[in-house]
């Protein structure tokens, strides 16, 4: 069945696909939506681009590189995204600091991320059964001897926006467990200036936009100061990845109908999509 399937053929015409022909905002920074457009066209919706966040370097680089010439001090390394990831360890290419240097410390990563930490990092050393930073702290609290122990959370500096909960709620829930935690800047996010989707927002506002697609708390923070009115958006659907980005959503006044239950990755969140649907 279509709407269950991670493998859909390309060649079915695309009138007989769950998303067709639904017109699907996607939200995400470019280096995200690229993959989730990806998955919209193959269950035959037409996705929309208005990235409302973008992820970019650093301004300035004291704290990190501090922390990076001194990895031997963590037992772990928390990755709770796919840029942070990339953004350490292109930092440790630039530093000229090789992999080994990672060799006291245990990885960790969420999901699909594993498989790009396993791809730059060589290992993972744990992937919760739960996607989510939530899942990363259930895991942990099953080691007897992790009291104490050494943990680096690389996160994003956020430019512009209201912090989202997720990590100072994961920085709390470390610190619960009695770990020593350092939190780490590698790379920024920041809103986008509004004035360049004059289109995206006119066809939101005209209702031409079926569903909104939400990956992240600070891609709805930033969607929301481009509106003057609900009214604006109240004729597209919400869906969002994940029950905390839902949470989090509902919170800030926007009813949700779709959650992905499946949030390891973005197959599971169009699945989801063409569940509503069907």
């Amino acid at each position: 069945m279509l709407t269950n399937s991670r493998e859909i053929n390309l060649l079915t015409p695309s009138n007989q696909l769950p998303l067709y022909p639904k017109r699907i905002l996607v939200t995400a920074p470019r280096n995200y939506a690229y993959r989730l457009c990806e998955e919209i066209i193959k269950q035959g919706g037409i996705p929309v681009i208005m990235p409302t966040i973008e992820t970019c370097l650093l301004s300035d680089y004291t704290e990190l590189d501090n922390s990076l010439n001194n990895l031997e001090q963590f037992n772990w390394i928390i990755f709770t995204s796919r840029n942070g990831i990339m953004a350490f360890f292109q930092r440790l290419h630039n530093l000229n600091i090789p992999l080994s240097r990672l060799q006291n410390s245990r990885l960790c990563a969420l999901g699909k991320d594993s498989e790009i930490l396993l791809s730059l990092g060589g290992r993972v050393d744990l992937v919760p059964q739960e996607p989510s930073p939530a899942g990363i702290v259930a895991e942990l609290s099953k080691i007897p001897n992790i009291y104490n122990q050494t943990v680096l959370v690389p996160a994003p500096e956020v430019v512009g926006l209201p912090e989202p909960n997720v990590i100072p709620n994961l920085i709390n829930d470390l610190n619960k467990l009695g770990m020593q935690v350092t939190r780490l800047p590698t790379y920024m996010t920041q809103n986008v200036d509004k004035n360049i989707y004059q289109v995206e927002l006119n066809l939101i506002r005209q209702g031409m936009i079926d569903m909104i697609a939400f990956t992240s708390t600070a891609e709805v923070e930033s969607f929301l100061r481009m509106f003057d009115s609900k009214s604006d958006y109240e004729n597209s659907i919400i869906a969002c990845f994940g029950p905390y980005t839902a949470a989090n959503t509902e919170s800030l006044g926007v009813e949700v109908s779709i959650v992905s239950k499946d949030y390891s990755s973005f197959a599971g969140f169009t699945a989801a999509m063409a569940d509503f649907f069907t």
